[in-house]
């Protein structure tokens, strides 16, 4: 069973997307969890990636800042957000 404290990375990232995109409905986080890294994919519309990514990455840097700072203390050594399409 996945506690609460432990769903709160995946769940922020969602939240954060969810208000960027134009289509949340084709938004699809996927998460996947080798040893103490916790890697979380994130799945959006075609039309979508590129607000996801933000001019020079920045937003998707920006979301993966917040994901590694919300993790710590939760025992992940590292937390990665990719996107697949």
């Amino acid at each position: 069973m996945v506690s609460e404290e432990e769903n709160s990375v995946p769940a922020l990232v969602e939240t954060i997307v969810t208000q960027l995109v134009d289509y949340p409905d084709q938004l699809e986080l996927t998460t996947s969890e080798k040893e103490s890294s916790l890697l979380i994919e994130l799945h959006v519309a075609a039309d979508d990636v590129g607000k996801v990514i933000g001019r020079h990455g920045r937003v998707i840097k920006a979301i993966r800042s917040l994901a590694r700072a919300a993790s710590a203390g939760q025992g992940h050594g590292h937390v990665d957000v990719e996107i697949v399409n």
